[in-house]
């Protein structure tokens, strides 16, 4: 590996370990054995490397979303209400592992005011993470996705995913299951059809 990819695992290790408000470039330095000045060479940034470093966890994370449709078990159909569950179910099932790089998002929320460069920069990065989650419940693959439907459904399953993040970091025994969440799509879209 390269200076560049040091300073990225070493920032992810640091970001798991510290979180943002409390890493510091010396940190970054001696977790992934390199020198200050390649941060601002490879980087521009210590913010805008710790945002790289969040983006790559997330885009880790979000690869275990796939229900790995497959094997013995038939895709359901894109669009479907089971395919809403089963992917929302295996969203859930991974929250427990990496509740290190959900806890990330929150402290950019509480800490804003002093992390305005990480937050702007990952503000810009949700574009990527609404056309990403798209191609799991519809199945059109995200290079083939208009920007209307990242622009709509891309939005509603980000502010699903984070409504679940939340609920299942403040109390997972009472947060929203798959089940749940999809009986409540059902019966809204019914309310939303008949009346």
């Amino acid at each position: 590996m390269g200076h560049r990819e040091d300073l990225l695992e070493g920032a992810k290790r640091c970001l798991l370990g510290q979180g943002f408000v409390r890493t510091t470039a010396r940190d970054i330095v001696k977790e992934s054995g390199t020198n200050l000045a390649s941060i601002g060479y490879h980087y521009g940034s210590k913010d805008a490397l710790l945002v790289q470093a969040y983006v790559s966890l997330i885009e880790g994370l979000g690869d275990t979303f796939d229900p790995g449709w497959g094997g013995d078990e038939p895709a359901s159909a894109p669009g479907s209400l089971e395919r809403f569950q089963a992917v929302w179910t295996t969203v859930i099932r991974s929250l427990p592992e990496a509740r290190a790089i959900w806890m990330l998002s929150l402290e950019v929320v509480v800490h804003a005011d002093r992390l305005q460069e990480v937050r702007k920069l990952l503000a810009e990065a949700q574009e990527q993470g609404r056309s990403g989650i798209v191609p799991l419940f519809n199945g059109v693959p995200e290079a083939e996705l208009d920007q209307e439907t990242v622009d709509t459904e891309g939005r509603f399953y980000q502010t699903l995913l984070n409504g679940l993040m939340v609920q299942w970091l403040f109390d997972p025994d009472t947060a929203t299951d798959a089940e749940q969440l999809t009986e409540g799509l059902r019966r809204v879209v019914k309310g939303a059809t008949t009346g």
